[in-house]
């Protein structure tokens, strides 16, 4: 199993979710590269519904496949292509250039946006109009990590400080902190949020008890740092 997979896409696998859908465009890759498309308009409070009453659709750190303009129809009309991560360009540019749409960078990714072919638009406080709320969890010189959160669905997105795929994960974890966070883990930044579920930017979303996911995660982090290394090592000399 590759850490990443090269080249197009054969296949992925997709997790529909109220609000929107995860979609994994290289499923037997070690990252487990998670992509998502948030429905604005689909929750109880209507937001941002484009002039037709048709949802609007946003698509996060996206990886393409070739299904994926088919995928996202069924959703409503792709609104804009938004980078949270700032490693995370993936296909973003490429993306949004072929449905006519900005990609949408926050304010503290100044770096990001001077490398996209494609026109930028910046978000700050707010993702547009969609109610979906920027959360900063890193912004460091080589880290800068920003996430999303509604009331209105109750969807927490979270591109990588924690995931579900195995390199996440210790012992008996659902959702892990990133390994190179775990001494330190976010506390401050996602400590106490209550999401109905988590999509995250490795693995596939946590749907069920969210919220004790999230709170076992970073209050377990440190401690399940050792076992979690060991796994990696196991898991390379393997490979």
């Amino acid at each position: 199993m590759p850490m990443k997979a090269s080249g197009a896409a054969a296949d992925s696998e997709t997790f529909r979710w109220e609000g929107g859908l995860t979609w994994i465009a290289h499923p037997d890759e070690a990252m487990q590269r998670a992509s998502h498309a948030l429905v604005a308009g689909e929750g109880p409070d209507g937001t941002d519904a484009d002039e037709t009453g048709e949802p609007s659709v946003w698509l996060i750190d996206p990886v393409d496949t070739p299904d994926l303009d088919e995928t996202v129809a069924d959703l409503g009309e792709v609104a804009g292509v938004v980078i949270l991560l700032d490693r995370h360009k993936r296909d973003a540019a490429a993306i949004a250039r072929r449905h006519d749409v900005p990609v949408y960078v926050h304010a503290t990714m100044d770096d990001v946006a001077e490398t996209l072919d494609a026109d930028i638009e910046r978000f700050d406080a707010e993702l547009a109009d969609t109610g979906y709320r920027t959360i900063r969890v890193l912004n460091r010189g080589f880290w800068t990590e920003i996430a999303l959160i509604t009331p209105a669905d109750g969807t927490l997105v979270v591109p990588e400080a924690v995931g579900t795929s195995d390199y996440f994960l210790a012992n008996d974890e659902r959702l892990g902190v990133h390994p190179a966070l775990r001494l330190l883990p976010p506390r401050g930044s996602l400590g106490g949020l209550a999401p109905d579920r988590i999509a995250v930017g490795h693995g596939a979303p946590v749907v069920d008890d969210a919220p004790d996911a999230l709170a076992d995660a970073l209050a377990g982090a440190r401690r399940r740092t050792p076992q979690l290394y060991v796994n990696t090592l196991a898991d390379f000399i393997r490979s």
